[in-house]
């Protein structure tokens, strides 16, 4: 059996100490085939200065890293960039650091941020930490390999504070959350972030007294995604794009009425619309065989897209019971799929140029457009090609 190589899903958000406007705590990402680098530092204090001192903190840690500087002189130009607090004697940003490579060996550097997480097989595991002193600085240092279905959290310390004063005398511990998450049997890491963050807000009773950030990391196995949206202008590449389309390893998702109509033509396969299923605000789905989804197009994508703004912002579990055609879609996009192409066709449909169609709604390419980045903004890898620009002699 081929080796198939597993995927590192990451993803982050925050909360805003309360009555601040920007974040004291900042996470900087770097992600290529070989190395995944992620850093999370927690300025001294909140608002914008924080802000300023944990960015300068992450971004000074990840561009040296992805230089391959080692920890020590990552942490001397760190020491020698930020001055200590005159006052408290301590230092004016901690962080938390992730390096993984291609055969997920994975290191992690800890500097007076919460202890990470590693939940394996719905069990708490502690690797071994070592010290590592740095100009007196105290830097914990793991190292072990990670395998697939683990799941990783790094965090603030806005986390095991949740709650002080309120429903918990000295926040929720670090082992009253490792038995939280213990407990989050879901598969795409942006629920487990945003899961464990809505804890942490409820807590706050929704005014929290700290920023609070969570990473999760969740090792998985890769599953594509292709979606055809928007038919080809040129009608000629009908045949060579389905044909080309077909053959693509990854679940398929039509959005369109048009679109299914070309790939129904060229296949001789039948689209059957799907009637047990009518919602008054969104329009029904349709079956073909070797399709996993056929929806209407430009109305579901913007409600999609619009939903997972929503989630991204509020916290708010997504009901996947539901069997409307954007929550399908919306399911597809964030749990059955690790990246996603969207093959797209530039012919424009002049129903949705009419005048008294939605302005949003004006054209396919900027619905798009915002379902790409509202993916993006939760960590979804996420490409579009355009039918018209494939190489088909090629392929």
């Amino acid at each position: 059996m081929k080796y198939v190589r597993p995927y590192i899903d990451i993803s982050y958000n925050y909360l805003n100490k309360k009555n601040e406007s920007l974040c004291g705590d900042k996470v900087q990402l770097y992600k290529s085939e070989e190395r995944t680098i992620i850093v999370l530092a927690d300025g001294l204090g909140s608002g914008v200065k924080a802000n300023i001192l944990s960015t300068l903190t992450s971004q000074i840690a990840l561009t040296m890293l992805k230089r391959n500087a080692n920890i020590h002189e990552v942490v001397d130009t760190i020491i020698h960039t930020l001055p200590v607090c005159s006052v408290r004697k301590i230092a004016y940003s901690t962080f938390s650091i992730i390096e993984i490579d291609i055969d997920l060996n994975c290191q992690i550097y800890e500097y007076d941020n919460p202890a990470f997480f590693l939940i394996r097989r719905y069990e708490v595991i502690n690797p071994e930490k070592k010290s590592m002193f740095i100009h007196d600085k105290e830097v914990l240092v793991s190292r072990f390999k990670l395998q697939e279905g683990d799941v990783m959290y790094i965090c603030s310390d806005g986390v095991v504070h949740a709650g002080v004063g309120r429903y918990l005398s000295f926040g929720w511990k670090w082992d009253d959350v490792a038995k939280y998450l213990v407990g989050q049997q879901v598969l795409a890491a942006f629920h487990l972030c945003n899961r464990l963050l809505d804890a942490c807000n409820d807590l706050y009773e929704s005014t929290p007294d700290d920023d609070t950030t969570v990473v999760a990391v969740k090792i998985r196995r890769p599953q594509n995604l292709h979606v055809f949206t928007g038919p080809p202008v040129n009608k000629e590449l009908d045949k060579p794009f389905i044909k080309h389309f077909n053959k693509l390893n990854g679940k398929k998702l039509i959005s369109g009425g048009t679109a299914a109509q070309i790939f129904s033509r060229e296949t001789g396969r039948q689209i059957i619309t799907n009637f047990d299923y009518i919602s008054p605000d969104v329009p029904v789905t349709a079956r073909i065989k070797g399709v996993n989804l056929v929806t209407e197009g430009i109305i579901t994508m913007s409600k999609c897209a619009e939903l997972i703004e929503n989630f991204k912002n509020d916290y708010n579990e997504i009901d996947f019971k539901k069997q409307d055609g954007v929550t399908k879609m919306v399911k597809l996009l964030l749990d059955d799929s690790t990246y996603t192409k969207i093959w797209f066709g530039k012919s424009v449909n002049s129903a949705h140029q009419h005048r008294d169609f939605p302005e949003h709604l004006s054209l396919k390419i900027n619905v798009v457009n915002r379902l790409v980045s509202a993916l993006r903004s939760i960590g979804k890898d996420v490409d579009i090609e355009y039918i018209s620009e494939i190489d088909y002699e090629s392929i």
